[in-house]
């Protein structure tokens, strides 16, 4: 199992560790690290300042809302990053929901998601493969456009720059059986929300027949220490948000998936407290049991006992939300 290093997106600014940590995780064999986005930041002009001031490490998207961008703008994105870093990138992308895809990007969400992201991923590889001008008679996605109220006089274009690489990996973040069956088919790896490796079969019974080669590489809060449940703070505070904020109370794919893990009453108290203001008591609400599930928090002792059984599972890439140095060296130790 590999290392990644996952540094989510900014806050109120960018952080001035971020390119440090980057290259501790580089020093200590991370095989990658990952930049996100939300409503502020963006994933690849990071990703970028740290390309330039690394050398080996991978660079990964967890993720680029597709939303945000053309399915042809992403993949310019992702080309000309892959050439500029000498072919280290790793393209992961996610569709968000309605409250950041109409909120933000002021873009109606799909009424069918699955096909939504089948098409951009089909558009983005064309673009990589550059085999011929892109054409797609999507629902969604059409190239060239084919729309009332176009012109009519879009051509199909191949991209004037050769990519690096026609099999650039793209992965996908999805949450529910039937998106993460669509992933396992149509992209390289895999994003995983909420993994808890002692029972993959929320996600559906895809998950048990991955081809070769598939990544299945989930983020999770690390942190040595002593005291666990101060340990597990962060990741009550991170799931309290997408929980209880990241979605409609009638609408929320973070809290439906947490409903699948055992947790109904739990999800639904922790939307009520959240969207009535009372934020930190939807923190508090998150139980223990359930952060510590999807986390590796604790003394040295525990976090590589835990550890064994993500490495028993499919998963081939452990990305650790963890802004700790002396974390990170020691995730580094446990996993060599």
């Amino acid at each position: 199992m590999r290392l990644g290093l996952a540094l989510g997106y900014w806050g109120r600014g960018p952080s001035a560790e971020h390119v440090a940590l980057a290259r501790q995780a580089e020093e200590l064999g991370y095989d990658s690290v990952w930049t996100a986005e939300s409503w502020g930041s963006d994933a690849f002009t990071p990703l970028t300042w740290i390309a330039a001031r690394t050398s080996r490490i991978k660079l990964g998207t967890a993720v680029a809302q597709m939303a945000a961008r053309s399915p042809t703008t992403t993949a310019m994105h992702a080309l000309t990053l892959d050439h500029l870093s000498g072919g280290r990138m790793m393209l992961g992308l996610g569709l968000s929901g309605p409250q950041v895809v109409e909120g933000w990007y002021g873009r109606p969400f799909p009424e069918s998601p699955l096909t939504a992201t089948r098409e951009y991923v089909d558009v983005v590889r064309q673009v990589l493969r550059r085999e011929a001008p892109v054409e797609l008679a999507g629902r969604f996605h059409s190239h060239p456009y084919r729309g009332a109220d176009g012109t009519g006089l879009g051509k199909p274009l191949k991209p004037i720059t050769h990519p690096l690489r026609a099999d650039l990996p793209v992965l996908l973040g999805a949450e529910g059986p039937r998106n993460v069956a669509q992933t396992i088919g149509i992209a390289d790896g895999w994003l995983p929300l909420y993994w808890a490796p002692t029972r993959p079969e929320v996600y559906g019974e895809a998950v048990g027949a991955l081809p070769d080669g598939f990544l299945v590489a989930p983020m999770a809060r690390v942190k040595v220490c002593d005291d666990i449940g101060e340990g597990l703070l962060p990741v009550k505070a991170m799931l309290g948000f997408y929980i209880g904020g990241m979605g409609h109370a009638a609408r929320n794919f973070h809290a439906d998936l947490m409903a699948r893990m055992g947790y109904e009453e739990e999800a639904r108290r922790i939307q009520e407290l959240f969207l009535s203001g009372r934020r930190e008591e939807a923190v508090l609400a998150v139980p223990d049991a359930f952060a510590d599930e999807i986390s590796l928090v604790g003394p040295r002792e525990r976090v590589a006992e835990r550890l064994e059984s993500w490495r028993k599972g499919p998963v081939t890439d452990l990305l650790a939300l963890s802004p700790d140095p002396h974390t990170l060296r020691v995730l580094a130790e446990l996993n060599s």
